[in-house]
């Protein structure tokens, strides 16, 4: 049986999580605190929990400096290269689906993935028409009902990053069904919500929050 990764707390919130529910920040050589989002790189680490006000947290109560025990440059637009960062890695995501099959791209195409009852998310382009997503969610009703509702739609992605990820031209409605790539997507998906706010960590802190006051050392 596979060893659990050890809990970690977070250096703005004092929250004890998961790994998977924070990120990891190391120091470049030249002092800069970078977001380590896969848990890799090599020497000392500093754990925050995963949403965008942890982070903005972390850098207004200086907790980078304290969890490094140095003097580290912590750029004040950290939040926004890491949702860039998660953005990108969900874009990958996408294109990984796509090679292994599990994705479908065209309004009728979806509108038939919704009604063989595949469909595990529906994606339209920011940029889609009203009316297009209008009748996909009838079609999405149609077959599941209330069901309907705990189908993701992602909305976000434009035109051009759904053409990207897929290789496809004027790609604006997309599906993807059942499968590992989609799995793999729903995760990304969920982690870049969870940072953005959009939607709550699925479990609760594990210990009450603490005050920054404290000095406890972050976690390795």
């Amino acid at each position: 049986m596979p060893r659990r990764e050890q809990r970690r707390t977070c250096i703005a919130t004092r929250e004890v999580r998961e790994p998977d529910e924070l990120i990891r920040f190391a120091v470049s050589p030249q002092g800069d605190v970078v977001p380590d989002l896969k848990a890799r790189l090599p020497g000392r680490g500093a754990w925050v929990s995963a949403r965008r006000d942890a982070v903005e947290a972390a850098l207004r109560r200086k907790a980078f400096a304290r969890a490094f025990k140095a003097s580290v440059n912590a750029p004040a637009d950290l939040a926004d290269r890491i949702e860039a960062d998660l953005a990108i890695d969900l874009r990958q995501a996408l294109a990984l689906a796509n090679k292994a099959g599990c994705v479908v791209t065209g309004f009728h195409k979806v509108e038939g993935a919704i009604a063989s009852g595949d469909v595990v998310v529906l994606i339209h382009a920011a940029e889609a028409a009203a009316d297009g997503r209008r009748k996909l969610a009838q079609a999405l009703r149609r077959c599941l009902g209330d069901g309907a509702e705990t189908i993701p739609v992602i909305d976000f992605l434009s035109g051009d990053d759904l053409d990207l990820a897929l290789g496809r031209s004027r790609v604006i409605h997309a599906a993807l069904v059942a499968g590992a790539g989609s799995r793999g997507f729903l995760e990304r998906w969920r982690r870049l919500c969870v940072f953005r706010g959009s939607i709550a960590m699925s479990d609760a802190p594990h210990e009450e929050e603490r005050s920054l006051d404290d000095n406890e050392p972050a976690g390795l």
